[in-house]
């Protein structure tokens, strides 16, 4: 319960903006970095001279979110839109490519962007629950479809340490206190229950196991390092579709600013390395020493002593989005 309570009430943030190096000629993407943690995050990159793309649904936000930025923080690196519908996979792949046209390499993908929460029988544009459509099964198709560029980034080796290149998915504490022995009940992902807490639970659970699940298929051959992170409760527009919760949960949620730092330290940190790829960031950034062991064996292929539900879910995934590659 130790471990619990140090996330409700985090130490300090041990690696901030100060801790980290220019990062000239480095290329990132944040979803929805146009708002709340992401666009703290954007801002410190920035600052730091990277090369940082907005990937969201509304262009009009991320040009305000930019020119907010450049105001805040005088000179910097470079910011640019991304067009990304999370929620309609076929408009990912033609996103993708949009990208690739602009770069021709990806040093740090953050899946900062989710969904919380929507009234009851949301779906997305292809009739998938919305959460687990916006918060899993677009973010995965997106990373398949830039890993080429991930991988050029990481094969540059003499121009970067190992571990650097990176896939930063975002989880939440609730998948540890809440989530069903096993992790997820495969089940309710084609059959989603009437309950849209448990449909939050089943997409944040599903966070961590691609995490895991990309880090040992693409980590041993290609350096990449693949993270899940509970970046903190933060007061953000994640509330928007339960704004009760935030004078609930008023006396645990704290701001912005101070959540980007665990996004920043999954990212960046030279604490996450190759041998630590796959591990858990938990606020203000620290790897986790500890995490539900029924979650911990479902990481874990069958023939490794675990359930293999994070491969499962992986295969999910796939079958799900396999038409839109």
């Amino acid at each position: 319960m130790g471990a619990q309570f140090s996330q409700f009430f985090p130490p300090h943030p041990t690696f901030t903006e100060a801790d980290f190096k220019s990062q000239d000629g480095k290329i990132f993407i944040v979803t929805g970095g146009s708002s709340g943690i992401g666009y703290e995050l954007v801002k410190k990159l920035y600052r730091r001279g990277g090369k940082v793309y907005i990937a969201g649904r509304s262009e009009e936000k991320a040009r305000a979110a930019i020119k907010s930025i450049q105001s805040a923080v005088g000179g910097g690196g470079n910011l640019d839109f991304l067009f990304l519908e999370l929620d309609d996979l076929s408009s990912i792949k033609t996103s993708a490519e949009e990208f690739k046209k602009k770069e021709t390499k990806l040093d740090v993908l953050w899946h900062n962007a989710g969904v919380s929460q929507p009234p009851l029988g949301s779906v997305s544009k292809q009739g998938c629950e919305l959460q687990l459509a916006t918060n899993c099964l677009g973010p995965f198709l997106l990373t398949q479809m830039l890993l080429p560029l991930l991988e050029k980034a990481a094969s540059e080796s003499r121009d970067y340490s190992p571990g650097a290149v990176r896939v930063v998915w975002t989880s939440s504490q609730i998948m540890e206190l809440s989530a069903p022995e096993g992790g997820l009940v495969m089940s309710e992902l084609k059959k989603p229950p009437q309950d849209r807490t448990r449909n939050y639970i089943n997409s944040k659970t599903g966070n961590l196991f691609l995490a895991t699940e990309l880090a040992r298929r693409v980590g041993p051959s290609h350096g990449i390092i693949s993270v899940a992170q509970n970046p903190g409760a933060a007061s953000t527009n994640l509330f928007r579709h339960t704004p009760w919760m935030k004078y609930v949960a008023w006396p645990l949620l704290y701001t912005a600013e101070k959540a980007s730092n665990t996004e920043l330290y999954a990212g960046l940190s030279s604490d996450i390395t190759v041998e630590k790829n796959g591990c858990y960031i938990v606020p203000w950034g620290r790897i986790a020493q500890s995490i539900r062991k029924d979650l911990l064996d479902a990481t874990k292929e069958v023939e490794n002593g675990g359930t293999g539900r994070a491969k499962e879910f992986w295969e999910f995934c796939e079958e799900k989005t396999r038409d839109y590659m």
